[in-house]
């Protein structure tokens, strides 16, 4: 993953409301119904994380990010849940996890998507499943992260705050871009975002090679087909 971009206390305590529980988490709560040993990878606040440690089941959260993983553990319910800081290299290969679900486009931020699949299969059981989404790069989502069409205005806890998108790098389906943050104090606090929009053939080669059988992408949470015009590649991958 990269170098962690959420470094402020206060772009944090905003992550959660920018991204609310929604769909996403009702898709990943239902997979998770029946399974006894869980790993969110790359959890970010833990909102998710804390919905699936439910009494008899064992909730694993793991992320790069010191400074999300702080908040999370502050947080209500955060006693039920194991944290760990770091990415695919600090999951154990135990073999007896049900279930690995990576949440808000995780997988994207993940260079290595090849390794991470892998050592995620590692810590999965005969019959266990990994399961997330990625922006469908048909949809080509990077053209419109301009300043022009991104800007924005709002109140927020810590003050009024200006906050606009400026795309850096576009090629071979990586996109870097800057997401600027103006608070009161007129600080512009800028994180870099590095992007890897991967085609669903791509997502299952490097499935399959890990050890993946059961490849499924749909093109949305309901099981929608995929096409071009769907958003997402939502994806279940059985080991």
């Amino acid at each position: 993953m990269t170098e962690d971009p959420y470094g402020d206390e206060q772009l944090v305590e905003l992550y959660d409301l920018d991204n609310p529980a929604g769909e996403d988490h009702k898709y990943y709560l239902g997979l998770a119904e029946g399974t006894h040993k869980v790993v969110d990878f790359g959890c970010g606040t833990g909102l998710l994380t804390r919905s699936l440690a439910v009494p008899g089941r064992v909730v694993i959260g793991v992320d790069p990010s010191t400074t999300m993983l702080g908040y999370a553990r502050r947080q209500p319910g955060a006693d039920a849940v194991t944290w760990i800081d770091g990415d695919h290299r600090a999951v154990e290969p135990t073999g007896d996890l049900d279930l690995v679900v990576s949440s808000g486009n995780t997988m994207m931020h993940v260079a290595e998507q090849a390794a991470a699949v892998t050592a995620l299969a590692a810590a999965l059981r005969p019959g266990g499943m990994l399961a997330f989404e990625s922006r469908n790069p048909a949809g080509r989502a990077w053209l419109q992260w301009t300043s022009e069409a991104t800007y924005g205005e709002r109140d927020t806890a810590a003050g009024h705050l200006k906050e606009w998108l400026e795309l850096t790098e576009v090629g071979d389906g990586r996109v870097v871009f800057d997401a600027h943050n103006v608070f009161p104090d007129g600080h512009d606090r800028i994180y870099r975002n590095v992007l890897y929009f991967r085609s669903a053939e791509e997502i299952t080669a490097d499935l399959r090679a890990a050890g993946f059988t059961d490849v499924v992408i749909d093109g949305g949470w309901h099981g929608e087909p995929l096409t071009d015009k769907a958003p997402l590649l939502v994806v279940r991958a059985t080991k």
